[in-house]
């Protein structure tokens, strides 16, 4: 279910953003120094919600699981060809909870899906040259997003496949993503 949005200020949603980041840094204390690369990006006078600023821009995930939060959604994703969780760019859009609802969305075919405000992991990694965009960074905000009663997903044009996937057969398995296995542990060690 999403909530009735009110359009905020600019300095409004920035505030949000850097108050999640904190929140963040209080829990994951070893990841000071990601969260400061996080940060500066949010401080940078060029937009950088925006895919073009190719300096490094944010980017929207989500750990979309299950509704026994035993499984998560991810995709083989086309351009990468390795099994990821859902996401992509902000595409303007400062409320970064929402980017990654909206890009659940859209790549899965979901309907009632509902996202949490805090920011459940950060992920700053190198994206490869593709077609006429040059290599970049991302700075991949992600979300937990939480499914509701029908979990018949539909591929999108973005993904090769979308699979469930056991989150302690993930968090085991050494041949996952390193960034999946880090949410998968993440989710397994929550309180």
């Amino acid at each position: 279910m999403r909530r009735i949005q009110i359009p905020r200020s600019k300095t409004a949603m920035d505030a949000a953003l850097q108050a999640a980041l904190d929140d963040y840094a209080a829990r994951w204390p070893d990841e000071a120094a990601t969260v400061a690369l996080f940060r500066d990006l949010l401080a940078d006078a060029e937009n950088p919600f925006r895919r073009e600023r190719l300096a490094g821009h944010f980017t929207a995930s989500c750990w979309l699981v299950d509704r026994s939060g035993t499984r998560v959604l991810l995709t083989h994703h086309r351009k990468l060809r390795l099994w990821l969780q859902l996401g992509g760019h902000a595409d303007g859009q400062r409320e970064l909870p929402l980017a990654a609802l909206r890009e659940a969305e859209e790549e899965s075919g979901l309907a009632c899906l509902r996202v949490s405000d805090a920011i459940f992991d950060l992920d700053r990694h190198w994206i490869p040259e593709h077609k006429s965009v040059p290599a970049h960074w991302h700075y991949d905000v992600r979300y937990v997003v939480h499914a509701g009663d029908d979990e018949a997903y539909t591929i999108s044009e973005e993904s090769l496949d979308l699979a469930w996937r056991r989150i302690d057969e993930l968090a085991a398995d050494p041949a996952t993503d390193a960034s999946v296995r880090r949410m998968a542990g993440k989710w397994l060690a929550r309180g």
